[in-house]
This record gives C-alpha cells, sequence and structure tokens, in this order.
C-alpha cells in the first residue's frame, strides 16, 4: 500500500518550521493506532482523538475551489471525550501551494448568546506551531499545533478560527459538515463577538482535520468509517445528531465504570469503496472531487494515522450498488481486503449491513433502486451475517432500518425523506445497535 501524503507529513514535517514542530508531531505519531499498531492503550493520562473529520479535495468551483484572501474562517466541531489540554490539526494534504496561517484560536462557544458565532471571551486561546503564532503549510502537508491550556468537557463544542492573509487556492476540506460555519473579511480569529463573520454557510471545515485533547483514564479512540450516513445527510443542521455522535453519547449514559473513548467520525457523504469522487452514478450523479478517493486509498489518511485509535465501524458499500451497479461478489471482495488490512494493524474491526433505499431519487427525477439492486445489497448483507466470524462484529443496521413490512426500505419513523438517509431517530437506532463490548475496553 503507498503510504498517504497525509501520514508522510506526520513525520516528515515540511521545511521552514522549527524543530519544536517536529517534536509535537511525533509525540503525535507515537499516539496514533499505526505506529502503536493499533494497540491496546491502558487508561492513564493521554492524548486521544476527540474530533476528526475525512477530508478531500476543493471542488472543481466555488469557495472550496478558490479559497480565502485576507479572510478568517470561523468553524465549530462538536468533540466527543474531554481533557485538560487541545491540539488542533489543519491539513493542506490536497493543496496546489503552500498556505499562509496568520493567525488561528480555539475557544468554547458562548452559550450565553444566540449567535452560534459567539465565542467565550475568556476562552479564546492562540494557536501556535513550534511557538510561532503564524506558520506556512506546504503543499501537501498536515501540522499539529502546539497543545494549549484549554480543559473542555465530555461532548464539548469547540471554536476553531483560521486567519488566512494571503491567497490559499484550492483548499482541502469536509464539505457535509451538517454545521454551520462562516467567513469574513481581515483578522477575525480573536473576535469574540463574531459579528465580523458576514458569510453564513451550511456546509464544511476548510483545512481542519482533527481535535486532540489530553485525558486522565485515557481510553483511546472509535474510527467511524463510513458514507452519507455516517455523515449525517438525513439530521438538522446543528443539530449533532449523526450516529456517531449518538454513539458516544450512548457510551457516556452507559459506561460509567470504564475510562471513555473518544469517537472519530471520519465519514464522507458520497463514499464508495472502489471508486473515486468524480466518476459518475446513476440518475444523472455527475460526481465531485468532495466525495473524494475509495476506500483502499483513504486508509492510511482516515483510518491508520488518527490518535490513539484502537477500533474501527466499518459501514461502505450502498453507494457502489446504486450509483454505480457493482456486483455483490466485488462489494463483499472489497469490504474483505479492508477488513484484513485494518485488522492486520491491531484494531478491532466491526462491519456494518447495508440499509434500504427503495425510493430513491437521482438528481434527474428518475428511480436509482431496482430489483437488481436489492438482490445486490440482499447478497452483500447476507454473507456478513453468514460468515461473522471474519470480523470481531457485524452490525446490523440493515435490521433496525428496514420497514418490517417492506424490507427494501426504510422504516416510515426513521426516513428523514429521500427513502435512503435515516433521520434523528433513526440515527440513534444505528447508535444503539452497535456493541459497547466490542469498542470500550
Amino acid at each position: 500500500m503507498n503510504i498517504s501524503r497525509k501520514w508522510r507529513s506526520r513525520s516528515l514535517i515540511a521545511s521552514g518550521l522549527a524543530a519544536a514542530v517536529t517534536a509535537t508531531v511525533l509525540v503525535a505519531g507515537a499516539g496514533t493506532g499505526a505506529a502503536a499498531g493499533g494497540g491496546r492503550h491502558d487508561a492513564q493520562r493521554d492524548w486521544v482523538g476527540s474530533w476528526a473529520a475525512g477530508v478531500t479535495r476543493g471542488n472543481l468551483t466555488g469557495t472550496s475551489s478558490v479559497g480565502f484572501n485576507n479572510q478568517s474562517v470561523r468553524m465549530i466541531v462538536h468533540g466527543s471525550v474531554g481533557g485538560s489540554k487541545v491540539r488542533v490539526r489543519l491539513s493542506n494534504v490536497y493543496g496546489e501551494k503552500s498556505v499562509e496561517v496568520g493567525h488561528a484560536t480555539v475557544a468554547k462557544p458562548d452559550t450565553a448568546t444566540p449567535a452560534l458565532t459567539d465565542v467565550d471571551p475568556a476562552s479564546v486561546t492562540r494557536l501556535t506551531f513550534g511557538g510561532s503564532p503564524s506558520f506556512v503549510m506546504p503543499k501537501g502537508a498536515e501540522l499539529l499545533s502546539d497543545p494549549v491550556d484549554l480543559r473542555v468537557g465530555d461532548d464539548q463544542d469547540l471554536v476553531v478560527s483560521v486567519y488566512f492573509p494571503t491567497p490559499t487556492g484550492l483548499t482541502t476540506f469536509h464539505s457535509t459538515s451538517r454545521q454551520n460555519s462562516w467567513s469574513g473579511n481581515g483578522d477575525l480569529a480573536d473576535d469574540a463577538a463574531g459579528t465580523g463573520y458576514t458569510v453564513t454557510r451550511t456546509c464544511c471545515w476548510f483545512f481542519l482535520a482533527g481535535v486532540d485533547v489530553l485525558r486522565d483514564k485515557a481510553a483511546g479512540s472509535v474510527i467511524v468509517f463510513g458514507d452519507s450516513l455516517g455523515d449525517g445527510n438525513g439530521i438538522a443542521v446543528n443539530s449533532n445528531l449523526r450516529w456517531p455522535d449518538q454513539l458516544f453519547d450512548r457510551m457516556q449514559s452507559k459506561v460509567r465504570h470504564k475510562a471513555l473513548p473518544g469517537v472519530l467520525n471520519v465519514s464522507r457523504a458520497g463514499a464508495r469503496l472502489s471508486h473515486e469522487g468524480l466518476e459518475p452514478g446513476d440518475g444523472g450523479f455527475a460526481g465531485f472531487p468532495e466525495l473524494g478517493d475509495n476506500a483502499y486509498s483513504r486508509l492510511d489518511e482516515d483510518v491508520f494515522s488518527e490518535t490513539a485509535a484502537h477500533a474501527v465501524i466499518l459501514d461502505l458499500g450502498i453507494n457502489d450498488i446504486w450509483m454505480n451497479n457493482d456486483s455483490a461478489a466485488s462489494i463483499i471482495a472489497a469490504i474483505r481486503q479492508l477488513n484484513q488490512q485494518i485488522k492486520q494493524r491491531g484494531y478491532t474491526v466491526l462491519v456494518g449491513t447495508l440499509g434500504p433505499f427503495e425510493g430513491l431519487m437521482g438528481v434527474n427525477g428518475t428511480t436509482v433502486w431496482s430489483p437488481e439492486k436489492e438482490a445486490t445489497r440482499q447478497a452483500v448483507n447476507d454473507y456478513l451475517r453468514t460468515h461473522r466470524d471474519e470480523f470481531d462484529a457485524v452490525v446490523d443496521f440493515d435490521k433496525v432500518l428496514r420497514d418490517p413490512g417492506a424490507p427494501s426500505k426504510l422504516a416510515p419513523a426513521f426516513d428523514s425523506g429521500d427513502h435512503i438517509h435515516p433521520n434523528g431517530a433513526g440515527n440513534k437506532a444505528m447508535a444503539e445497535a452497535v456493541p459497547l463490548h466490542k469498542i470500550v475496553r
């Protein structure tokens, strides 16, 4: 397997940064599942992943393509586990040139005001990289900030604000955030009131890849490696009802006697096992860069480099069916291969069955479901159920989401309206289907 640019960048820090940055990144590498082989992390004070996003190349047009110039971006992330210190990962993995960061901060939201752009003034903390408040992210690199003293609780939102003084060009980003982000002119990274952020988007984390925390009783983290169901396409914006979010909420309520792992959701809308984002699909689907690369090529970037991860929940394949009409044999072979590669690194692997999608319409108004595609989905699910011994666990998402009277369809109570993506209640049902004893040690 080729080592991704992101994985290399953590070991080989780009030129122009102080040696302290190298030391910081090497510490991060020592705590990752890849460096540690996905082995056991005993409950102790350690760095763990609290939040992550699967990033991709910017699209062919729009802000993700053009980027920012003398502008600031403010982004909210919904963390899982909390800790006494924070460090932030910024990524230029898919950039076409170096990107200058003039100023960056992390803060807690100001819950006393209704404006989501507002942050708690007392919590605004400047991020530095090798001691410098400004720095350059070389093309293809990802950089890890110095640790900062900011105590955050479990299930805590954090606000990351970044000022780009010069043209960034093509961005590295995550599109389907289901979370507002904002931008405005000039350096607004310290702006607690957020009044200068004049452009509101219902999408997108730009150049932001992860947040780690230093935690007592650290218990590693769990990666959700999925598609738009994990990305939360069927939930309300800013609701944080993605099933990985609700999985962490469930662990908080159930796992009181053990250390709590973080949940890192690197799911990506439109993700496929064996196809690229730009590949077209049925129903007039044109394909977009934001959908990212095939799953095989994402392992180093989105799985093996995440901090202190010990388990992976793999839920991919439905897009290969409805978009590309792949055979059951090819989908099963891809899932088995991914399982083998992840398990040989020492991770626990849980694999999800594929949910129903009868009624899903393409962008051109035609149906993309067919009896033949349904037969493929059923064949994949039958294989997973009858070959459970190949995996550490099989999570039967299909069983909990389907309509008992019409199993090729989502249950009406769980349907967000497009007949493939579950609503908040459906996401809760998915979270409740995950066997906690397989991911909490």
